[in-house]
Order: structure tokens, then sequence, then C-alpha cells
């Protein structure tokens, strides 16, 4: 038994972007006289290709078993012995970890005290009100502590009935202390460089994407609004930054417009140098954490009220920080030109983008994910108190 309680988070595997997240929640933790374990598996086949995986010399690794049901992915984490007397298990809301139902059972039988992390529900779900998704729902209240992601995973939980006392919003974020020095270091003969490159005209507007090529990111939209809007401002650019299966599609509508390019995958200072010289991020579809590289560069993003945005579109303030306008790419393409015919307007709605990076921040998703903890363990201690 350890002196100091033992908090074990289970991932299914190790996302390459959480890395930063677990140093810092580690070494935190272990401030507060909390030790943190960590177990994660390994991606699934369909998930390998992504090579989106990253490494922890600390973490315990085991080794995940996968099965394939109807074209899903479901798998059996295991444990290891060693981290069974752990105070609390945080486990990710997924109903594809058959293993999570053995801890929310042993919950029940053996009082171990089990925490969500996640979403509340499946935001790029096909059937909202499917079976699926009536099954997350039933065991969305059965643990003692959630770490949520957004607040709107918090209104999710508290329409639920889970008590809010019990809810650690996290606000999800990523370390973005090496896009931000990227973005500071990019020289005045890059951006030449780059204008030269695309043709784009001095104190000319340039529209970004900037993500992965699928059809839920509402490309035909995207190319059909910036049509529109060259037709308004002649001197208007656009690039695309990224890769994915509808990137043909995107680059046929688009064929012929010297005005428009698909750059690929661009990262580090090649990634920085596009968001520094672009004027808005162009973004139709679904919004999840890339909204923050549009923060950390103070530039608007425009979105749509109906794309399978994740939780993290809570970030994305109406007319503060960017806009989230209809579905629709006249509508969309006239929001935009009228944010670039108003300098005053886009000088403020740059400023707040650029106060919201400081605002969701992974140093402040630490701190809350740690006092979560914490006070799930002071709750833990006083139920056995009252109990004995």
């Amino acid at each position: 038994m350890t002196s100091r309680p033992r908090v074990t988070v289970l991932q299914h595997r190790l996302l390459h972007y959480r890395v930063g997240l677990f140093e810092a929640l580690r070494a935190e933790c272990d401030r507060r006289g909390i030790e943190l374990r960590l177990v994660h598996g390994q991606p699934s086949p369909r998930e390998s290709l992504k090579k989106d995986t990253g490494t922890l010399a600390w973490a315990d690794p085991v080794a995940n078993r996968w099965v394939s049901v109807l074209g899903r992915d479901l798998l059996w984490q295991p444990f290891p012995r060693a981290l069974r007397g752990s105070d609390l298990v945080v486990i990710m809301q997924e109903n594809r970890i058959l293993s999570n139902y053995a801890f929310l059972l042993k919950r029940v039988l053996a009082g171990t005290r089990v925490a969500y992390w996640g979403h509340g529900r499946n935001f790029q779900s096909d059937a909202p009100a499917g079976l699926l998704e009536r099954w997350k729902s039933f065991w969305l209240t059965k643990v003692d502590w959630w770490f949520a992601y957004t607040n709107l995973t918090r209104k999710i939980l508290v329409e639920r009935g889970f008590p809010e006392g019990r809810i650690t919003c996290l606000n999800n974020a990523i370390d973005n202390h090496r896009f931000v020095a990227e973005l500071a270091g990019v020289s005045d003969a890059a951006l030449a460089a780059l204008a030269g490159e695309i043709g784009l005209a001095p104190g000319a507007p340039l529209g970004l994407y900037c993500g992965s090529l699928y059809p839920d990111k509402r490309l035909d939209l995207l190319a059909d609004a910036a049509v529109r809007i060259h037709a308004a401002i002649p001197e208007f650019r656009l690039v695309v930054i990224g890769d994915g299966p509808s990137r043909p599609a995107l680059e046929a509508r688009l064929a012929g417009r010297d005005w428009a390019r698909c750059v690929g995958v661009k990262k580090g200072p090649e990634k920085a140098a596009f968001f520094r010289r672009a004027t808005a991020v162009l973004s139709p579809g679904a919004v999840g954490l890339h909204v923050l590289d549009a923060f950390c560069a103070g530039l608007p993003m425009f979105t749509t009220a109906n794309a399978r945005h994740g939780p993290e579109i809570e970030y994305l303030e109406h007319g503060r920080n960017g806009f989230v306008v209809p579905d629709d790419p006249a509508a969309y393409a006239a929001a935009v030109i009228a944010m670039l015919r108003d300098p005053a307007r886009y000088a403020a709605v740059a400023a707040a983008a650029s106060a919201s990076a400081r605002e969701y921040t992974l140093d402040n998703m630490v701190r809350g994910f740690v006092q979560g903890i914490a006070e799930c363990l002071r709750l833990g201690a006083e139920t056995s108190a009252g109990a004995a």
C-alpha cells in the first residue's frame, strides 16, 4: 500500500498531444501529495493508420485485446495487478471499452471509486437517439465523479441529474506553447515568400482552412462560400492545409481558380507562417480543439451552426471571438465579407480571440484536473469515515 493516495488514469491508447498533459498532471499531483499512474494500451488496427500515438517512460503499458463486431472495434484493456488498490480510477466514457464495465461493477460491489472523463454524449453520432447513445446515457450517472471536457458537457450531465458539485469542467486544451513560439518566430522574409507563392497582394485578405479533409468538415460549403467571397473581394485568397479522403473532391471543385490552393499537411514553422499571414480561419464543418490554433494566432474563426462539432465549440462565442453562421454558402460568405469590410469590428473580434487563447490553456486544464481529483478523494475519505 502506498502512503499517498493513488489515482490511476486509463487511456485505451496514448495520443501524442496528450503527452504534455500527463507530464504536467503527474508533476502537479506529486506536488499535492497524490500519486498519479497512467495505464494505456495500443491503437486498433484501423487507428494505427493515423500514426498519432505518443510515449511516456513512466506509464504502465498493457496489451489491449481487440475484436471487430459489425464494423466497430471493441476492446478489453487489462489492468495491472499492482494498481488494483488505487483510490480512484479515471476511465474514458466510451461504449466500446468493455473493461470499463468491470470497473463500474466493482464500484457497486467493492466500493472502488470511479470517475468518467469524456464528452457526455457522442457529438458526431449518426443516430443521437439510437441504441448506442441510450446505452451511453444509461451509464452516465453511474460514477463518483465527472471530468467534463467543456461546459457543454457539464450542461448535459446536470440535465441528466448528475450532481453539479461532483463535476469538474476541464476546458479541454493542448500545449500551445510551441505553436505560440513558432508564430512569434515567423520572419518578415518568410511572410513575403509565402505571399509571393500564393499570389497574395500586400494587405489582401487570406482565408485559411487547417485540418483533416473528410465529409464532416463541410468542404463543399467552404469551396462554394470562397467563390462568393472572391467575387465580392477579388484580392481574397484561400489556402487549405491538410489532407484526407475528401481532398480530391475539394481540389476538383477549386480547379481552375488560381486564387485557391490546397497545400497539403503543414507543420511547425510552415504552418505557423500561414496562420501569421491569415486574416480568418474558415472552418464550416466540425470544430474541435483546432479552434485553439485560431485563438493563438488571434484570428476570427467562422463555422456553421449545424455542423457535427466537438464539445470545444463551446469556446467559440458568436460575434465576440468568432462567428457561428447559418449552414448556407451565401450566408457564410456574407458573414466573412461583412467582417473583412469592417476593420473596427475585425480588430475587436481578433483581440477577443487572442484573449481566449490565454483562457483555454493546458496549465488551466491541469489545475482544474488536479483540483477535481483532490475533491473526489476528499469526498471518498469523508464517505469512508462516515461509514466506519
